[in-house]
């Protein structure tokens, strides 16, 4: 998922993040397979690299004439990231910078990695049934939890193996359409998780939050912050990612555009869903950036 920006300039952020993390990010962005990002502590450090290029590329480019001084930019209602992409949206409202995001990602990695190592576990999407449907089929099935509420129809679930499986035919008995398994490295968002907890939070207790630029609509409850950010990451980690909610929020604050940073659409497809009268745009690769520019223009003119 690299490829595309590894000529670009804000990919000087890679080698950055690397020395950092002690870790050769621009392998996993360019060269590791399949297996190799399926574990969380490389999935999320490549994932929370690549987004802060693309992130740096729109500063650059679209966003640039934004700015609007050191508080941040004019027009922008407020920033939000599913899961691991929280850490993201914190170091565009500024209340991180660079590094100090990728040593908490590292750390929250690394801390997922060995509690999904001593519970094994994973996750699947169940289409076409509403949150509690899903909720009280888990209820039922035991061992398996909501973990991302992403849109209406759309709910993802987290448990042991067995609870998933038995979770999805009794979210099908309620009427869902269809139960996707998800590949995944372990349970996330979940119970399961738990042995994650004391890592980062020792983490997250050395690191240093900034005043924030514009507010930051957190996870766990789908409501703005412009504080209180450690204890929020904390409760994320074994909470479920309350995603649907979260974008109706950013609509009641005014948002008319939003724009994806990082590579994929999903969450672009998750606002059509969820704020169809609402436009989109995702930046992915440099090219996207000229239709960030022309999303821009045609909100600033409406």
């Amino acid at each position: 998922m690299g490829v595309p920006w590894r000529d670009h300039p804000s990919w000087q952020l890679v080698p950055e993040l690397s020395e950092v993390a002690g870790r050769d990010i621009a392998e996993l962005l360019l060269d590791a397979g399949s297996d190799t990002l399926r574990a969380t502590r490389n999935a999320q450090l490549a994932t929370y690299a690549l987004s802060l290029v693309v992130l740096d590329a729109a500063m650059r480019g679209p966003l640039n004439h934004l700015k609007a001084g050191p508080r941040g930019l004019d027009g922008l209602a407020a920033v939000a990231g599913h899961s691991l992409g929280e850490y993201t949206a914190l170091v565009a409202a500024g209340a991180l910078d660079a590094g100090a995001g990728a040593r908490l990602v590292q750390a929250r990695g690394e801390a997922m990695q060995a509690a999904a190592d001593a519970n094994p576990g994973t996750m699947a999407a169940v289409l076409g049934l509403d949150l509690q449907g899903v909720a009280d089929a888990c209820e039922e099935a035991k061992e398996s939890w909501v973990a991302n509420d992403n849109t209406p129809g759309q709910v993802v679930v987290a448990g042991t193996s067995r609870g998933i499986e038995d979770a999805g035919s009794a979210a099908l008995k309620r009427g869902a359409k269809r139960v996707v398994p998800l590949q995944v490295g372990g349970a996330f968002h979940s119970p399961l998780m738990q042995p994650a907890q004391a890592p980062l939070d020792a983490a997250l207790a050395n690191a240093r939050f900034a005043p924030v630029s514009w507010p930051v609509v957190a996870n766990v409850d789908a409501r703005p912050h412009s504080n209180g950010f450690g204890p929020l990451l904390s409760a994320q980690l074994c909470s479920q990612v309350r995603w649907r909610e979260s974008l109706l929020t950013l609509a009641e604050m005014g948002a008319t555009l939003f724009v994806e940073l990082g590579p994929g659409t999903e969450l672009s497809g998750m606002v059509r869903r969820t704020v169809p009268e609402a436009a989109r745009a995702n930046v992915a690769a440099p090219e996207d950036l000229d239709v960030l520019a022309l999303a821009l223009s045609r909100t600033e003119a409406g």
